[in-house]
């Protein structure tokens, strides 16, 4: 039987235009019609949001490959970790683990704090903006020891944070510069770069700053918002339901290796098999209240596979362990607290999940 569409267009393009321009609302109307739904973005793709689907796309390495999926549209995602399918991935992640394991990063938390505490704002500011030089920052201090010129740092990445199609767009020169650049960093032996392969280097760059940016935006504007989660027991708490109902990476896509199945439907090889963490994470069935901001649900028991800000299983994001040291200690640094002033917390879909904005808050 034919899976469920939401409205589409009656052209080859499908959905395709609507993915462009609103694809959380496309996403949430598929959504109604159950899971999986079918989508038609220039190929076919289906999509689901249930725990087992989550597990079985994140789980079967061996029937889901991530090469030609949505990461490999842009220059910045094209490569290293990201789009290495086994069997090859799992020795290569290992071996990158070495630098990005949860007691290898505390280690750069003085490191962090300080580089932040240096920036932190006095009187009135806008999240967003903030949060973007909090990540550069603490990016630059991690991966070359802070060697790298800001400047060269802001530009290699503006294209992120950019509507599309700038994040998809291919920029040579500006790669070949930072590739120059990093290659002499890591010859004179500074931060994490001097420890792990250039190509992993620009990759880890590109997926660690404006997910954790928007983030970082999002948790300052919920701490202002509500204070008696800014405290350093709440902070943790905090920063997950902020992931909860705004993760970054608000869809992810594999690609179909061989034939799959799942329930009563089969699926051909070469399909996209979508799984959207902000469907799941909004799901009535998974979580009570979805829609409401509550910290205090993390205290208990989170559903299995239902909850999915850094992916899952064994491609679990690599710099998970890093952005969450980044989050706590940028909250960290407002001890007398933030008030919120104004500003627009919509999401809006961009490369990764953001903030429409601005989110003006005042720092104590």
């Amino acid at each position: 039987m034919p899976l469920p569409e939401p409205r589409g267009y009656p052209t080859r393009f499908g959905h395709l235009p609507r993915w462009a321009g609103e694809p959380l609302k496309l996403l949430t109307e598929g959504a109604l019609l159950g899971s999986p739904f079918a989508l038609r973005l220039g190929r076919r793709a289906v999509v689901g949001f249930t725990p087992e689907w989550n597990r079985m796309l994140l789980s079967d390495l061996e029937t889901f490959r991530s090469r030609g999926s949505f990461s490999s549209l842009s220059p910045y995602l094209n490569g290293g970790i990201i789009t290495t399918d086994s069997p090859q991935h799992r020795p290569r992640k290992s071996e990158l683990n070495r630098e990005f394991h949860a007691g290898a990063v505390r280690g750069l938390a003085d490191r962090l704090r300080a580089v932040i505490e240096a920036i932190r704002p006095r009187g009135d500011f806008e999240a967003g903006s903030w949060a973007a030089q909090v990540v550069q920052a603490s990016l630059n201090a991690a991966y070359f020891a802070s060697q790298l010129p800001p400047t060269e740092l802001a530009a290699f990445l503006a294209p992120l944070k950019r509507p599309f199609p700038a994040p998809l767009l291919p920029r040579p020169l500006l790669f070949f510069r930072m590739r120059r650049r990093v290659a002499q960093i890591q010859a004179e032996g500074h931060g994490l770069a001097a420890h792990l392969p250039l190509e992993e280097v620009l990759i880890g760059l590109a997926a660690g700053y404006d997910t954790t940016a928007h983030t970082l935006a999002w948790a300052l504007w919920h701490a202002a918002n509500h204070p008696e989660w800014h405290t350093p027991q709440g902070v943790p708490l905090l920063v997950k339901e902020t992931l909860r109902l705004f993760p970054p990476g608000y869809v992810g896509s594999r690609v179909a290796r061989r034939v799959f199945a799942f329930g009563a439907q089969e699926f051909p090889v070469g399909w996209l098999a979508l799984y959207s963490p902000y469907l799941t994470h909004r799901h009535p069935d998974l979580w009570t209240g979805p829609l409401r901001f509550d910290p205090g649900r993390f205290a208990g028991k989170i559903p299995a596979w239902g909850y999915l800000p850094f992916g899952g299983g064994e491609r679990i994001c690599l710099g998970m362990h890093f952005a969450q040291l980044v989050l706590e200690q940028a909250l960290a640094v407002f001890p007398a607290g933030l008030k919120p002033l104004r500003g627009d917390p919509t999401p809006r879909p961009l490369l990764t999940l953001a903030p429409r904005g601005p989110l003006w808050l005042r720092g104590y």
